[in-house]
């Protein structure tokens, strides 16, 4: 891990130019966050510029960091447009979950590549299950499949419970734009791991399931 390619570079880059731009300018934060009533208003590019914008230097780096462990597996199976449509397509997919979460709430609002980099952590795990992850509070490695799986349980607890400020429907969002769309571009994994895909597929079923019981 860590072979920074140029892509890569170029999207870290936008993230820190365009949040440190929004830490010094409120007009444009709040111009350009995510927000139910200013796309309920008919402004729809929030729901992509909102994942370049963050709330502060803290939320950047955990962000990139991620992104810069992550990126290269990616990279390395579906090329660099597949990590792009990736990319792409888990911050479109992770704020049009957050506003079907949230499309009564007038006054939500939101930011952070959360969703974006969830999606391509999703996709290494999905390409790469067998690797392991490391995490602060845990002094063994986890298998990446157990990770992932774990990761999304968390984030419907969180979006059930709603106790944090977390935007955990975004991220998730973000995981099933990673999930679908590197299914999609490498369905070689199809007939390699097929196990695999169904047991990262049970919290995406579990969400909806959930969701039409009325339980969150």
């Amino acid at each position: 891990m860590g072979n920074l390619s140029i892509v890569t570079i170029v999207i870290i880059v936008a993230n820190v130019l365009i949040s440190y731009k929004g830490f010094g300018d409120y007009s444009f934060f709040e111009k350009y966050k995510f927000n139910i009533g200013g796309i309920k208003r008919g402004e729809q590019f929030r729901m992509f510029s909102s994942g370049f914008l963050h709330v502060d230097t803290q939320h950047l780096i955990f962000n990139m960091l991620t992104l810069f462990f992550f990126a290269d597996v990616v990279i390395q199976y579906i090329g660099s447009l597949g990590f792009v449509l990736v990319y792409v397509g888990s911050l479109i997919l992770g704020s049009l979950l957050s506003l079907y979460f949230h499309k009564n709430e007038y006054h939500y609002s939101a930011v952070g590549a959360s969703g974006a980099v969830t999606g391509i952590l999703y996709s290494a795990i999905l390409l790469r299950p067998e690797m392991s992850l490391y995490m602060f509070f845990i002094p063994i490695p986890i298998p990446a499949y157990i990770f992932g799986i774990g990761y999304l349980l968390y984030s419907i607890y969180g979006m059930k419970n709603k106790a944090d400020n977390i935007g955990h429907d975004a991220h998730f969002g973000g995981a099933i734009g990673g999930y679908v769309i590197t299914l999609f571009l490498a369905n070689w994994l199809f007939q390699e791991n097929l196990l695999m895909i169904g047991l990262l597929a049970i919290p995406i079923v579990l969400l909806f399931v959930l969701k039409r019981m009325g339980k969150i």
